[in-house]
């Protein structure tokens, strides 16, 4: 993979990485799940805490699956989840993973498209049959998130998500540009799949992404470039974190996050 440049704003502290630990084949790989056959080799780029990993490798029981991280506190992590499902994790090599798959990482680097060609580099050429090869990439839209009740509080994180992102040299609209970032790639149309889901939270689970929100908003990354990059204060922050606090204990709670899938069937002969 190439060398990124761009700053990974969400940090890696503790209320981050519990959160990413929750995610699951079932909410974040949906769109891919039914295309996976047991004997494939499935390289998970960006793997976090590896909660979709250890999915993933029960699913090819007869294969292998590989994570990668940039950092080195969450592959232990996952690597002791991956033991623990008795899959094992090996070094890769180009041009052998049947699926090359990304959950949320391509927002957080400053060369997407680049990260798309590598992606689909190291994937295997397709076999021409029904099995194929795919490169398989889920990203969310942060302007396209919504909650209820309204709150001010919230409207002022979201602006500070966009801007500290951006200052980060990061897309915080990832799920918007997918697309057209595969197409750049080299990812035909004809042989891309283009699909939408949230993940729709309300009720007891609405509430934990509020608390963790209110959480993050001091004491994670975010919070870390939102004041090295003179967004906003640690006044301002706590601010946010109490409104995130607030907001979790109301009535009838509703947020919902959108994200953009794309499923490329790598060609028989992969273009050079």
């Amino acid at each position: 993979m190439s060398k990124e440049q761009a700053t990974y704003s969400h940090g890696h502290h503790q209320s981050v990485v519990s959160s990413h630990a929750r995610r699951t084949v079932h909410d974040s790989a949906a769109f891919l799940a039914p295309h996976i056959q047991p004997t494939h080799h499935i390289l998970d780029v960006g793997c976090g805490p590896g909660s979709i990993t250890a999915d993933l490798a029960a699913l090819v029981p007869e294969g292998r699956v590989v994570g990668v991280d940039a950092v080195a506190s969450v592959l232990d992590q996952a690597r002791a989840r991956v033991r623990r499902r008795r899959r094992q994790r090996a070094a890769y090599a180009d041009a052998t993973f049947d699926v090359v798959y990304c959950h949320q990482v391509l927002q957080h680097v400053r060369d997407p498209v680049g990260v798309l060609r590598e992606m689909r580099r190291v994937a295997k050429p397709g076999d021409g049959g029904g099995g194929g090869s795919f490169v398989a990439a889920r990203e969310a839209d942060y302007g396209g998130f919504a909650w209820y009740p309204a709150d001010a509080g919230l409207d002022r994180w979201g602006a500070l998500y966009q801007a500290q992102a951006v200052a980060s040299g990061c897309e915080p609209n990832a799920g918007r540009c997918l697309h057209a970032w595969a197409r750049r790639a080299g990812f035909a149309p004809e042989h891309t799949q283009t699909t939408v889901t949230s993940w729709c939270y309300t009720g007891a689970r609405a509430r934990q992404w509020g608390e963790m929100w209110a959480d993050r908003a001091v004491h994670s990354g975010f919070a870390t470039v939102v004041k090295d990059k003179g967004l906003g204060t640690e006044e301002g922050l706590q601010a946010v974190s109490k409104a995130w606090a607030d907001w979790a204990m109301k009535e009838d709670l509703f947020f919902n996050v959108p994200s953009t899938e794309i499923l490329y069937r790598v060609p028989p002969t992969t273009p050079t």
